[in-house]
């Protein structure tokens, strides 16, 4: 690990999205030890007309072209986000001259700003970590080149209309361009390998000093559950229309009516409701909580579920929550998606079919037992953010070695 080094993380995930992402959760142990550089995804004119990410305190210094800095509440002084200035929608262009041309003076305005945080910050050496934003891709300023250019693909882009439509080519660019290529699953390892040899698996972790307060705390009931006596099925993520499985959240809940499914989450489709999942009584859905509200009705689950498809996109998942889960020492039954989820075989039970799993929430609520509990958050101990983070050093370090030995260092 070498302190002297600078990360700049540019990341299709925003500083302040709802959502849990793997680019923020990295900086934020990334700036342990090193100045790190949050380059936010720029918010484009539509964006901004849409009001998407509520921006009403920012509005005016996007208009006039300006680069925004924010500290990060929460996160070591050494995390600094920042948000390029506002920059035109193109996704909707097919690729051409026109699209090329406008690509071109959006890379110009990331280009500016990360040119800006360089010279401001006084940045040396430092390495540049692209997570999952293959859609700027001239944005390494000619005269402060990184020691090293890494790309990181945490999904199948290919599985998603809006950004398959160019992302699928543009990632191909910025793997061949980038020294080293990370990514959280061993299907999208198979994928990457095809375009580079310097592909590399770094997965997805936890917080889980934050989900072992399931275990280590005692929560009031949530009010959403604050009523409910029967055994709890639990979930939470969000629940989205290409990942999850609808129909057997419905078999589940018809199957065991004698216990609750509870749903923590945002829901971002209708599929629920024209199967009237949302008629059933032994089903709660709470709608969106913050990560560190999760404990609290984990606690009161008596098994959960990771009722995903399976489909070529959750093929190449290694999902956030599994380790959230197992911190928290759930007893997970999971669907059998992925090779990844099969790596857990020892400590959750997975289902080849909805009757399978249906069945099995059974079977891991009897079997559930403190050893058990024990057993769980010790995996989930092996796969934190930090843990992650040594490993990102451990894979980068032969790279570092050859930069040194070619004289690219500078200090």
């Amino acid at each position: 690990m070498n302190h002297e080094i600078d990360i700049i993380y540019f990341s299709l995930f925003r500083w302040d999205n709802p959502y849990s992402s793997v680019s923020l959760s990295l900086a934020r142990e990334f700036a342990e030890n090193n100045r790190v550089f949050y380059i936010n995804h720029p918010i484009s004119y539509k964006d901004l007309m849409s009001g998407w990410g509520g921006m009403k305190d920012i509005r005016s210094d996007l208009l006039k072209g300006e680069i925004i800095y924010n500290a990060i509440e929460g996160t070591s002084e050494k995390l600094i986000s920042v948000t390029p200035p506002i920059t035109v929608p193109i996704n909707w262009l097919s690729e051409g001259a026109m699209y090329n041309r406008l690509a071109a003076r959006n890379d110009q305005k990331v280009k500016s700003t990360i040119r800006q945080v360089i010279e401001e910050y006084k940045i040396k050496d430092y390495i540049f970590l692209n997570c999952f934003d293959p859609f700027f891709q001239d944005i390494i300023p000619e005269e402060y080149p990184p020691i090293l250019n890494v790309y990181q693909c945490i999904d199948d882009i290919s599985q998603n209309n809006y950004t398959g439509k160019h992302g699928v080519r543009l990632e191909e660019e910025a793997v061949r361009k980038a020294d080293l290529t990370l990514v959280t699953s061993r299907e999208l390892r198979n994928i990457n390998l095809k375009i580079s040899k310097d592909t590399h698996i770094l997965h997805n972790a936890a917080d889980v000093n934050i989900f072992k307060n399931a275990v280590s705390e005692i929560y009031e009931r949530p009010k959403e559950i604050k009523d409910i006596s029967t055994k709890i099925i639990g979930f939470t993520g969000n629940m989205d229309a290409v990942r999850i499985n609808y129909p057997l959240l419905k078999k589940i809940a018809l199957a065991h009516t004698d216990k609750t499914l509870l749903l923590v989450g945002p829901v971002n489709n209708t599929e629920y409701k024209e199967i009237g999942l949302d008629k059933l009584d032994n089903v709660i859905f709470t709608g969106s909580k913050d990560i560190t509200e999760l404990p609290e009705y984990l606690q009161y689950c008596d098994t959960v579920i990771i009722p995903f498809l399976c489909n070529q996109l959750t093929k190449s998942i290694y999902p956030l929550k599994i380790n959230e889960y197992l911190a928290a020492g759930r007893a997970v039954v999971s669907s059998n998606f992925s090779e990844d989820i099969r790596s857990f075989n020892d400590c959750i039970y997975i289902a080849n079919s909805d009757e399978e799993f249906v069945h099995l929430i059974d079977r891991a609520i009897a079997e559930d037992n403190l050893e058990n509990v024990k057993e769980r958050q010790a995996v989930a101990g092996t796969n934190t953010w930090t843990a992650r983070v040594e490993q990102f050093w451990e894979i980068i370090s032969p790279y570092l070695k050859q930069k040194q030995e070619k004289g690219a260092l500078q200090s």
